[in-house]
């Protein structure tokens, strides 16, 4: 364990391209749902014939899968990301996490999508060919709730992220939702810097959040941590499927 100075600094300089968490190995932990979802998508994968997966960050999770698709595309709206997923993934278009998307009606056997920051159902609804369906592992309303209190004080707490909208929005684009399943997950910090490089990737935590201004903060995390061993959160998950009728 090194100084509060350290710890920070450390933090503060890991590189945030990628969607790769295994810098968080032995720092920090999150329980991970239930369903398997690196596993369900590359069941889904191996069966359709095209495939977009949107918001895909460098695309590790899609290329994990043993098998992809003839047509495998994929959307990334911040460039630094969209370099890494071009080496992991066969054809990468930039474009923006609120649509329009760059593709015909009527061009997917299947829309997947692992921690949207927005969800472009009507796109979604366009790009699918009937009967296709889109299945995605979202963000819950409330996610890390802790960390966000412990950092700006109490907040209040959107239902936009909540499984109500979801089907809402998903059945107002014209899709069937046929699987919607929430869950709570533990998540621990074992040291600050985990901490910072957490909140300097996942933005919505802390937003605008940076070193300095949230300094005081962040000693008083590094005391929590010292006392305790731990800071532990609360993210929150969904899995939702959707068909094209």
């Amino acid at each position: 364990m090194g100084t509060f100075e350290e710890l920070v600094a450390e933090g503060a300089a890991v590189p945030l391209e990628g969607w790769d968490f295994s810098w968080f190995e032995g720092r920090a932990t999150e329980e991970r749902p239930p369903w398997g979802y690196a596993s369900l998508i590359a069941e889904r994968l191996r069966g359709v014939a095209s495939a977009l997966d949107l918001q895909t960050g460098g695309g590790e999770v899609t290329a994990s899968a043993s098998v992809l698709p003839l047509l495998m595309a994929a959307t990334e709206s911040w460039p630094p990301n969209a370099v890494v997923a071009s080496r992991n993934l066969p054809f990468v278009v930039q474009a923006p996490d609120s649509g329009p998307l760059p593709f015909r009606d009527s061009t997917f056997d299947l829309v997947i999508s692992r921690h949207p920051v927005v969800t472009p159902w009507g796109e979604i609804a366009r790009v699918l060919r009937p009967g296709g369906t889109y299945f995605s592992q979202q963000i819950g309303t409330g996610t890390n709730r802790e960390l966000t209190d412990f950092m700006m004080g109490p907040q209040p707490v959107s239902e936009a992220r909540g499984v109500a909208v979801a089907r809402a929005d998903a059945e107002a684009a014209g899709l069937q939702v046929l699987r919607l399943e929430p869950v709570s997950l533990r998540v621990a910090f074992f040291d600050v810097a985990a901490v910072v490089h957490f909140l300097r990737k996942v933005l919505w935590t802390v937003p605008g959040f940076t070193v300095d201004g949230y300094r005081d903060r962040l000693m008083d995390m590094h005391a929590h941590i010292q006392e305790h061993g731990e800071f532990v959160s609360t993210s929150t998950r969904f899995l939702v499927e959707a068909r094209k009728p």
